[in-house]
């Protein structure tokens, strides 16, 4: 995360980045290896179904008062069902200004299967008071 990031965090992410989120790496983990049969954006979480059953969302946890948090992708989620889930990471992405001058912060997702990778964008719209991400993961895994 850049230096100026850091200096405009939320209270959200202020608090999952000090006390962390084992549960999140622990699902992600055990999720790799399964075989995707479902796979889509909503509610403003990337939803996961896999052979066994089993289910897992990547979603941001930071949310704070004034800010309006949402994910999108430009890649065609269909293409992904039946690859195999290889991983996940977080990469920063830019800062632009909406349209009253205030931050549009980003943080990419990618996702890693065996059919190749596709990115879902985080994005984060506020004032200037609350920023960062806090991208968990949580499921139901078999």
């Amino acid at each position: 995360m850049s230096e100026e990031k850091k200096k405009h965090l939320g209270l959200g992410v202020m608090i999952n980045a000090l006390l962390g989120n084992d549960d999140s790496s622990k699902i992600c983990s055990a999720a790799i290896g399964k075989i995707i049969t479902e796979l889509s954006i909503h509610e403003n979480a990337l939803w996961f179904t896999f052979s066994d059953g089993s289910k897992i969302n990547f979603y941001d946890d930071g949310q704070s008062c004034c800010e309006h948090r949402y994910m999108h992708t430009d890649d065609d989620l269909k293409y992904y069902i039946g690859a195999t889930l290889l991983g996940a990471a977080i990469k920063d992405g830019p800062t632009e200004s909406d349209e009253w001058g205030d931050p549009k912060e980003s943080e990419f997702l990618i996702i890693k299967t065996s059919e190749g990778e596709f990115t879902v964008v985080n994005y984060n719209e506020h004032n200037g008071y609350y920023g960062g991400f806090s991208i968990c993961c949580k499921g139901d895994i078999k």
